[in-house]
Parts: C-alpha cells; sequence; structure tokens
C-alpha cells in the first residue's frame, strides 16, 4: 500500500503544537482558487518549472529518453503525455529548474521519515502532522499510519477539509489527538464557485465530528472579497455553538504561493488579497467576546 506525497516537512511549527514533521498528501477534492499548495491538488504527479532558472542548455531535452522536451523559439516546452516521471531531467538539470511533486511512499518509509526527529517531539511536545492536500482520501495508508504513530506515543494531528464520507473522519479519529478542520464559507454558492464542491457534507461532517472528538481546531482562510465578510463570521460562529469547539485559527490570505502557480503553468489570481488588520482583529473579537480560543495566523 502506498500514498503519493509531496512534501515531508521536517521543524514545521505551523501544523498542531510544538515541533512538528508534516506529511503533505497529493491530491485534494476541493480547488480553492488561492490554495497556497497548488501542488497538492492535482493527484497525479507534475512538474514544476522555474523558466526563471533555465538557461535553455538543453540537457533535459537530450536526457528524456520519451521526447517529451522540446526546446522551440527559446521556449522550452513539454509534452506531459509522454512523460513518465522517470525524473531523469530533474537530475541533469545544472540550475535545479526542474523538479517533481508527487512520490509514493509505503507507511513504514513515512514513519522511518517521521522517527527521525521523534528527539525534537518530545522536548517541544510536537509531532506529526498529516496534511495536503487532503489526507484522508488515503484513508486506509492514514489510519495505518496514525495506529503506528501512536504506538509510538507520537502526538498526532490530521489537517482535512472534512470532504470525505464521515465513516472515514470516524476510523482515524481513534488515533488523532488533534483535529485541524478547515472551514471556506458558509454560503455554499461561493464555496462551489471558488472551491469547486459544496459545503454542505463538510458542515455536516464538522458537526457529527464533533460529537466524537474534542479537540478540534477550526481554521478560517479568509480572503478579502471572497469569505473576509461579518456575515461569514457570524454564520460561523452560529454554526460551532452546535459544536463542542473552543479553538479558532484565522488565516488571513498571503500570496507566498504565487511562484507555484508559474512553475505549474497555472493561472493565479491577483485580485485576492489580504484582509486589513483592523478586520482581523474585529473578526478575533467576535469569536473571544463568545468564549472561543482565537489565533490569527498558523
Amino acid at each position: 500500500m502506498k500514498a503519493n506525497i509531496f512534501n515531508i516537512q521536517k521543524f514545521s511549527i505551523h501544523d498542531g503544537p510544538g515541533i512538528r514533521t508534516t506529511v503533505f498528501f497529493k491530491g485534494c477534492q476541493l480547488k480553492c482558487i488561492w490554495c497556497h499548495n497548488p501542488e497538492s491538488q492535482n493527484f497525479k504527479k507534475e512538474i514544476l518549472y522555474n523558466k526563471n532558472k533555465c538557461t535553455l542548455c538543453g540537457n533535459c531535452v537530450k536526457t528524456c529518453q520519451n521526447n517529451a522536451i522540446e526546446i522551440n523559439n527559446n521556449f522550452l516546452k513539454m509534452n506531459m503525455d509522454k512523460c513518465t516521471f522517470c525524473g531523469d531531467c530533474t537530475v541533469c538539470c545544472i540550475n535545479s529548474a526542474r523538479q517533481i511533486a508527487g512520490k509514493e511512499y509505503t507507511v513504514d518509509e513515512v514513519m522511518e521519515e517521521v522517527l527521525k526527529d521523534r528527539v525534537f517531539y518530545k522536548n517541544s511536545k510536537g509531532g506529526a502532522t498529516l496534511s495536503g492536500g487532503e489526507p484522508l482520501i488515503y484513508a486506509e495508508f492514514v489510519e495505518e499510519l496514525l495506529m503506528k504513530l501512536k504506538k509510538e506515543n507520537i502526538h498526532t494531528a490530521v489537517d482535512t477539509c472534512g470532504c470525505v464520507d464521515f465513516k472515514v473522519l470516524e476510523r482515524v479519529s481513534r488515533y488523532t489527538d488533534l483535529f485541524l478542520y478547515d472551514l471556506k464559507t458558509m454560503d455554499d454558492e461561493k464555496h462551489i464557485l471558488y472551491t469547486g464542491v459544496s459545503n454542505i457534507n463538510i458542515i455536516d461532517n464538522l458537526i457529527k465530528l464533533s460529537e466524537i472528538h474534542n479537540n478540534i481546531n477550526l481554521r478560517l482562510p479568509l480572503i478579502e472579497g471572497i469569505n473576509a465578510d461579518e456575515d461569514n463570521i457570524l454564520g460561523i460562529l452560529r454554526l460551532i455553538k452546535k459544536t463542542n469547539i473552543k479553538k479558532v485559527s484565522l488565516l488571513p490570505y498571503h500570496d507566498i504561493a504565487m511562484h507555484k502557480y508559474e512553475k505549474l503553468g497555472r493561472e493565479y489570481y491577483e485580485y485576492m488579497k489580504r484582509p486589513a488588520d483592523e478586520k482581523l482583529e474585529e473578526f478575533k473579537g467576535i469569536f473571544e467576546k463568545e468564549g472561543y480560543k482565537v489565533k490569527i495566523g498558523g
């Protein structure tokens, strides 16, 4: 059993308590236009190409055994139908302008990486976080990985968008110390417009999960002009009053991933902006007034 993973990030401090290793799974049902890990959305491997580093030396063209790369009019083109993701072009690139997003791992291979830093987890009360993409699309893999982590007494966190069958959440909840649950917007039409899917199942799963798990940190990505408005915040507040959720993280939009979209050859929507600090503080106050513990940022 294997899963497609695009990064195993060491010394992470934004995905749960303490120093953590975050395992990023590839593939997601949502296609959020503001996603800061766009290479996580596609279930398949992808090539990230940095044209600013490329000198058009032609090494990759000569190395590719499938003739998937060519240079035309001083422009490098890739035929992804021919690419087998062998990685030869990334090895021969003298400027590191090419990289593959996605590598297949077994559970034991992930465990080997995570256990390398267990001394840091112990000293900082950290652990391992499974993120993505959406890790729960690899339900059996994630359940086995979480079981093995708990056997090693490692704190576990799962970062999820909640767009899965509730039975999956129920299964993994037994081995999960903390859920980082993302909620984009209460407006279903907006949710479909900006993520590609409805929020009905996501909201329903959040309510059900809170009935069987007592440590859920609700994470709210906030983008000016999309969901950073009082109506959305008050709607979320009404929702979580039905749950046992006590922690809320407000995640203001940032454009740190802009370069990734270019590397993937995908459109980046530059009109997206971070909400003003005054607005974030206002939203923070709305939740705090009702007794919730609120943090701005990851």
